[in-house]
């Protein structure tokens, strides 16, 4: 452990989960806060706590900081698949396959962006933390499509005041079951992390504010494909909010897809993809606008679900 520090909770994060409130005033990852809280390296009161217990104003809070990071590094690696689709002096656009994740963390020993854009040459940015370099957003490792990442300290600073303005439009099509009633709409519901799941989210009632728009482009005897805007970027948030609703994407067995339909329709992963990317470049200031086609196996599903199986 590195330094140790006491402080109290501020009245403007009562009612936060304990890990959240260490995040938000330590400059810790969420992730980082609950593992330091279950390694007993934080104090509420003088007593050990646990991570999803709620926090109250004026409570003391005894926080043993960890030392220097020793965390994942980035390993350059060719990547068959990762396909650079635009690139210049500030940015790149890739387009990402399922089973690659964005950037290395803690347990993922396979694939990342950030690694595949090193063995291929490309510099990126410095800014945020080490293994995260340049990434201004994220897709998850079953979800494919494009993603954009910084290669200049401004796009990096440019792009992260994009995302959290919701200045960047992203759109998604996903294969969900049964059919939505009604055929569009908006889910607004908070998300945050699962209460008894540590790798899963969950709609919950003190969770971030969370807002999907739907609309149905067709629809098959067991399935309907969608197109998904989304107003906020919370994690697994598509996969969630359709889950909530009883329609989990095909294919995501995390979050109740049914296991038989992926088998027919040949899934391995969730039928997710992010095909289209459109935001002002960082540095000129233009719109730029980026599109993605369905890889081979979503393609496959999809024209099985057309011929009726």
């Amino acid at each position: 452990m590195g330094e140790q520090r006491s402080l109290p909770v501020p009245d403007g994060l009562e009612g936060e989960r304990l890990d959240a409130a260490v995040a938000r005033l330590t400059g810790l990852s969420r992730t980082a806060a609950a593992d330091l809280i279950g390694a007993g390296g934080v104090f509420v009161d003088g007593s050990t706590a646990l991570k999803s217990q709620r926090v109250l104003g004026g409570q003391w809070l005894e926080i043993d900081m960890p030392g220097p990071a020793t965390g994942p590094v980035i390993v350059p690696e060719l990547i068959d698949g990762l396909v650079v689709v635009y690139d210049d002096p500030d940015i790149v656009v890739v387009d990402k396959p399922s089973g690659v994740a964005a950037h290395p963390s803690p347990g993922w020993t396979g694939s990342t962006v950030v690694g595949g854009l090193a063995g291929a040459g490309y510099t990126i940015s410095t800014s945020g933390a080490a293994e995260r370099q340049g990434v201004v957003h994220r897709l998850d490792v079953g979800t494919s499509g494009l993603m954009v990442v910084a290669k200049s300290e401004t796009a990096y600073s440019e792009l992260k005041r994009a995302f959290k303005e919701r200045r960047v439009d992203k759109e998604y099509h996903t294969i969900a079951q049964g059919l939505l009633d009604p055929l569009a709409g908006t889910i607004d519901a908070p998300i945050d992390r699962h209460p008894t799941a540590d790798h899963r989210f969950a709609v919950v009632a003190n969770g971030r504010a969370s807002i999907t728009h739907y609309e149905t482009l067709e629809a098959f005897p067991h399935a309907s494909l969608l197109t998904i805007g989304l107003e906020t970027g919370r994690t697994h948030q598509i996969r969630v909010h359709l889950s909530a609703l009883r329609h989990p994407c095909v294919g995501d067995l995390t979050y109740g897809a049914d296991p038989v339909l992926a088998g027919r329709l040949r899934l391995t992963r969730q039928w997710l993809h992010a095909v289209r990317l459109a935001f002002e470049h960082p540095v000129t200031g233009q719109p730029v606008e980026f599109r993605s086609d369905y890889p081979d196996d979503l393609r496959t599903s999809l024209a099985l679900l057309a011929d009726g199986v």
